[in-house]
């Protein structure tokens, strides 16, 4: 057993003698009253206690569609350090939040043993590429697809430009709908040329330059030119300055296409 030796050699100090500083304060200033001193050890006593008391119940709200209260927990248990008192809510509303198909989550604390946490989901506006989902706001959510959602229009377009395909989208779908059509499929390339697919299987070539113009003329000058033809139609090309062309089906295309896709031509 090694043993510690003792430092014999006395240590010696030197008082500092600190100048004298008279203050002309009233007494009752630093006088505190006997009942708040009690209050005060009684409050600093009951912190103490209380910063060991464990988390004893998760309560999880919300409406849930693509995930579960189940995954919220698990999510909570894993990053959970400390107890009622000492957990870092922000660390756990970062981990809820990072899961897929959560937007938002709120954590807080109910006396004496439990955690709450709301949760609110991702809205899916789009599809993003193969395995992609754009959220309302235009934001890439998730990259793991696990759904088919085939209901969804496909967006796709070069790495970062997620929020600027999807704000053109959402504003081509409200002024599509408002023409009787719908949206699916909206992309642009690696040169910036954007393509629209509608849900009739019909392309809408609007290249580089003067995106917003040629759209407006599609809707001004091409659909009611058009609009009650769109069955006999491949595409649309507004690639030009002042018109447009337009590729038709053949008969034996003619023939494939199902007309429950157009409506009753009455």
């Amino acid at each position: 057993m090694t043993r510690v030796r003792k430092n014999r050699r006395k240590s010696t100090s030197r008082p500092i003698k600190l100048p004298r500083i008279r203050f002309k304060l009233p007494l009752r200033w630093f006088v505190v009253p006997p009942a708040a001193v009690g209050a005060l050890f009684v409050a600093v006593v009951s912190v103490r206690a209380a910063s060991g008391l464990p988390i004893e119940q998760l309560r999880v709200e919300g409406a849930f569609q693509r995930i579960t209260p189940l995954h919220i927990e698990d999510a909570v248990v894993s990053a959970l350090k400390g107890g009622f008192l000492t957990a870092d809510l922000d660390r756990l509303k970062g981990a809820v939040e990072a899961l897929d198909w959560v937007d938002t989550a709120e954590l807080t604390r109910e006396w004496p043993d439990t955690l709450a946490v709301t949760v609110t989901e991702q809205q899916a506006a789009a599809r993003w590429g193969s395995t992609g989902l754009l959220n309302v706001r235009g934001d890439l959510f998730s990259n793991d697809r696990r759904y088919g959602l085939p209901e969804l229009p496909v967006l796709s377009g070069p790495s970062g430009s997620e929020h600027e395909v999807a704000t053109r989208y959402l504003d081509l779908r409200t002024r599509l709908s408002l023409a009787g059509l719908a949206l699916a499929g909206l992309s642009m390339d690696e040169r910036g040329a954007w393509t629209v697919e509608l849900a009739g299987g019909q392309r809408v070539r609007l290249g580089r330059r003067d995106v917003d113009a040629r759209l407006d003329r599609f809707f001004s000058a091409v659909l009611p030119a058009l609009g009650t033809q769109l069955e006999r139609i491949r595409y649309f090309d507004l690639r030009y300055t002042n018109g447009f062309a337009v590729s038709w089906l053949d008969e034996l295309e003619l023939s494939r296409v199902d007309p429950a896709i157009f409506g009753s031509t009455g």
